[in-house]
């Protein structure tokens, strides 16, 4: 292709330029992460890409692939469509979508892409796609990495509470045995299992100390199923009876033996312990009363936390969900129980809100959509 007809190819691409990107947008939302977005978010940088080829056109430029890619550019794209949910594959099928479009428009126009023409087009756009994914690939990987490191994070909040139980429990049972005149290898036995408690309690530590980077908004994965809500409240309730016994605290469980829930079993187990650990700390020598209804719409259903504690500070209440937001006057908090709190209930696509009065108490609520108005995650 002759100088003059690079020239009439550049030209036709900024006059044809939102024609063509209209024709390049109808192909690319067949693309299934592609269909939702609008045409800001579609077109991202494509409009100034087919500037940048009109412009290499325009001064025939020598440089080889290579050579661009090795050169480089402005990765955002990449990173853009990493965050709009494409897949490797789309990110590479858009460009050639856009490089049959302007093949196409050639064609239509009377000119034939080849020769120099050709080859400034595949590097222009072979370029943007080495860009795209390396950048994609590298986001990417950085996701995997803190959903690993939010993940870790929120298990190791979550063994504070059983371990602090089981601590505890140790440590009456060798006053028991000790004021009972147990033998030497029972009280030994104890000892090792409180020091290898001592040990897991600091590895936690440890472990919430260094992913204090972590942001809590992650993609967890549920396993719903349908089972008695009762027995697993009254099973946490006797797992944590050690740590509401040292703060001589009641917990009254008043869930309905009949209430049967479609949840995630584990992750709601999580959700109870977290509001009743936290429940505990606030109310020494008072009660608190886990609850749960039916909701008018089939299956969903509502959970709660109640106790008469401390209550909150108002200026606490809006924030109280946010990761690393803990009551500046407790030096043991993390500020992570509340945000997987929030996290747990919303993978579930439920809601959770606090009520709360200083030296009156406090209730947190939850909902859980059921089966029929939330499929699983």
């Amino acid at each position: 292709m002759s100088v003059q007809n690079l020239d009439k190819l550049a030209a036709l691409i900024r006059e044809k330029r939102e024609e063509l990107l209209a024709q390049w947008r109808k192909q690319v939302r067949q693309l299934p992460s592609a269909k939702q977005l609008d045409i800001p978010a579609l077109n991202d940088h494509m409009p100034a890409l087919l500037d940048e080829l009109a412009h290499e056109l325009e001064t025939v430029s020598l440089q080889t692939i290579p050579e661009a890619i090795l050169e480089g550019g402005p990765p955002e794209h990449g990173i853009q469509r990493q965050q709009d949910g494409f897949d490797i594959v789309e990110v590479v099928a858009e460009y050639n979508i856009l490089r049959a479009c302007i093949h196409h428009l050639a064609e239509k126009n009377g000119l034939t892409l080849q020769g120099k023409a050709f080859d400034i087009l595949n590097r222009v756009l072979d370029e943007a796609i080495g860009l795209a994914v390396q950048t994609f690939a590298t986001q990417q990987a950085l996701e995997v990495q803190r959903r690993r490191e939010e993940y870790l994070a929120f298990v190791a909040h979550d063994l504070r509470t059983p371990l602090s139980a089981i601590s505890l429990a140790s440590n009456v049972l060798e006053l028991q045995l000790a004021r009972q005149g147990g033998n030497a290898e029972t009280a030994q036995m104890l000892k090792t299992l409180h020091r290898n408690v001592q040990q897991l309690e600091a590895q936690v530590e440890r472990v919430l100390k260094e992913s204090d980077h972590v942001r809590t908004e992650t993609g967890v994965k549920l396993e719903r199923r349908r089972f008695d809500l009762w027995p697993l409240v009254e099973g946490l309730i006797h797992d944590l009876h050690p740590v509401a016994g040292t703060a001589s605290t009641t917990l009254i469980n008043q869930i309905p033996t009949d209430l049967t829930v479609f949840a995630d079993a584990s992750l709601l187990r999580r959700v109870f312990q977290n509001l009743v650990a936290n429940a505990i700390k606030y109310t020494p020598r008072g009660e608190v009363i886990i609850g749960a209804r039916e909701m008018a719409t089939e299956g969903t259903f509502e959970g709660w936390v109640s106790d008469n504690g401390a209550g909150i500070p108002p200026d606490l209440l809006e924030k109280i969900f946010d990761k690393f937001e803990s009551d500046p006057d407790r030096a043991d908090g993390t500020g992570l129980g509340l945000a997987i709190v929030k996290t747990y209930v919303e993978a579930h696509g439920g809601k959770v809100t606090v009520e709360s009065k200083e030296t009156v108490g406090t209730t947190f609520r939850f909902t859980i959509p059921g089966k029929s108005t939330q499929g699983s995650k």
